[in-house]
């Protein structure tokens, strides 16, 4: 296999060259001769696609039948080694996809709950830990990410500093009847409302202050 180790969101840069990637199995399909495999490794999603009678070509016909057999049956979740050209390719909703040459198997995923369905909600919170890794939920942290960078960055530049006020309080902020108490080492505590009053003192001491959170409302 190709040494050069390459991250999805990285592979536009790497155009006519064969290279490595490490990633989970998203998704697969697939009919006859021909093999698609929708992959993620936590920096994007990429495609590839194998065809039978290049792996018999490179491998022979036993071991190369062996490895596209393989790639038929890839469970999702299954991690995987994946080499293979990268190639322009306007059909691609990417603009280029991976033409596979060879494939190592990591570690086989069985059973993964969350297929590429629709499941409802109560569902996919109590598989919360696995629902990040879909497409969306994806996006959705990396705009959050952005978001928070930005915010820090703007505050930054205008000479801000950050000042994290504590979550757990003695007393109310705002609407006392919006509280959530919990015990602290047998003393009565609240999850914040607002860091505003630890703001307004560390104002006092270093100037401009903000703070991002979390505070609690019930």
């Amino acid at each position: 296999m190709s040494k050069q180790l390459v991250s999805i969101i990285d592979v536009p840069k790497h155009i006519g060259e064969e290279i490595t990637i490490w990633a989970w199995v998203a998704n697969k399909s697939g009919k006859g001769e021909i093999a698609f495999l929708q992959l993620r490794d936590g920096t994007a999603f990429f495609q590839g696609v194998a065809f039978k009678p290049n792996f018999i070509e490179k491998f022979g016909e036993e071991e190369g039948l062996e490895k596209f057999d393989t790639i038929k049956h890839l469970s999702q979740e299954t991690s995987i080694y994946v080499t293979g050209m990268v190639k322009e390719d306007e059909r691609s909703k990417f603009g280029y996809e991976l033409d596979i040459t060879d494939i190592d198997v990591i570690g086989e995923s069985q059973g993964y709950p969350i297929t590429p369905k629709e499941h409802g909600t109560d569902f996919l919170m109590d598989n919360r830990h696995l629902w990040l890794r879909s497409r969306k939920q994806m996006a959705i942290q990396q705009i959050r990410n952005a978001i928070i960078y930005a915010t820090y960055d703007f505050f930054d530049k205008n000479g801000f500093i950050k000042f994290d006020s504590p979550i757990l309080s003695s007393n109310a902020a705002e609407d006392s009847t919006e509280l959530f108490e919990t015990d602290y080492f047998g003393t009565p505590a609240f999850l914040s409302q607002s860091g505003q009053l630890y703001l307004e003192a560390g104002a006092m001491a270093l100037g401009r202050v903000f703070d991002f959170g979390p505070v609690f409302r019930a």
